[in-house]
């Protein structure tokens, strides 16, 4: 599957058992990364409030550095999957991926989270997050799905 893709609702769907072990795993690496990075700028502050010419131990913050260049590749790894498959994340911390598509002759994106069974909603592509708009809405408005 290649970048450019545009997606039916259907075919965006059926991505979703891949999509969400990927967003799954995602998620997990990105909180332990911003925590590791956290607890390394704290071993670096610690560092720093040493006294000059006292000698640290820097094999804390050395372990941590190692550990959020880890997950900082792993992160790549899945960024670059879900971008394999046509789709791009827009939030690290919750899952929040779209998929290209069309919708009466104009370009949108189906938006999914982690945690939804399905994609359930849908935006402008100018637009984001706070541009969703349910998918149920446009048996109403006579859109097509």
């Amino acid at each position: 599957m290649s970048a450019g893709r545009i997606f039916t609702l259907e075919e965006a769907n059926r991505t979703l058992p891949y999509v969400r072990r990927i967003a799954a795993d995602l998620v997990r690496d990105y909180r332990e990364w911003q925590e590791t990075l956290a607890q390394y700028d704290l071993a670096a502050a610690r560092r720093r409030a040493a006294a000059d010419g006292a000698t640290v131990d820097d094999s804390e913050a050395t372990a941590l550095e190692k550990r959020a260049t880890a997950l900082a590749g792993a992160i790549e790894i899945y960024l670059a999957e879900i971008a394999a498959v046509g789709a791009e994340v827009k939030g690290f911390g919750e899952g929040l991926i779209d998929f290209p598509g069309e919708l009466d002759g104009r370009a949108i994106r189906w938006c999914w989270m982690l945690g939804e069974p399905a994609i359930e909603h849908w935006h402008d592509s100018d637009s984001n997050f706070a541009g969703r708009q349910p998918i149920t809405a446009l048996a109403t408005t006579g859109g097509e799905r």
